[in-house]
């Protein structure tokens, strides 16, 4: 837990006032607690993260269950209205804003997208569904996708079509 909460730091260029970094605390105090094998030793770990979970989520704005499996340097960039389904799955270097939802499409079929590495969820972006996000995408404001994006793309409208993404100086391939 540490060692992710150090990387986790780092991803924030070390201000603990992020609130982004906040909400990763308890994600990863929340996964921590799996680690531990005697249920009922785990029990008051639990509680305590159902406590600092819905503290943070009142606070910051953003729902991040640790259930949610995210990479290296998952970064949430801005504050409130922020919804991650426990469904979901992002990679390395991931970017998320204000207003984003990740969820089901559907609440009868709980699947929710899984996102590859490098990828940017502007402002008030949504991602539904059974649906899979490419490597090097980028998902533009209030964009509305629902279904797959290929790897080194770009989402944009409602619904989301889809565009060749030129690539910038500097960005990872």
């Amino acid at each position: 837990m540490f060692a992710n909460l150090k990387e986790d730091l780092k991803t924030y260029q070390g201000d603990w006032s992020r609130q982004g970094f906040w909400v990763m605390i308890v994600y990863r105090f929340g996964r921590w607690r799996y680690t531990i094998k005697s249920s009922l030793l785990r029990k008051p770990f639990s509680l305590l993260y159902k406590i600092l979970f819905k503290f943070i989520q009142v606070i910051t704005g953003i729902e991040l269950p640790c259930e949610v499996t995210v990479g290296q340097n998952f970064r949430i960039d801005h504050f409130g209205g922020i919804i991650i389904s426990g469904f979901a799955s992002f990679g390395d270097n991931c970017v998320i804003r204000d207003g984003v939802t990740v969820g089901l499409r559907r609440v009868d079929d709980p699947v929710a997208p899984k996102i590859g590495h490098n990828v940017d969820i502007g402002t008030g972006a949504k991602v539904l569904g059974d649906i899979t996000i490419g490597d090097n995408v980028v998902i533009g404001a209030n964009a509305v996708v629902l279904d797959d994006v290929p790897p080194n793309s770009a989402a944009v409208g409602v619904p989301a079509r889809i565009k060749n993404r030129v690539k910038h100086a500097g960005e990872p391939t």
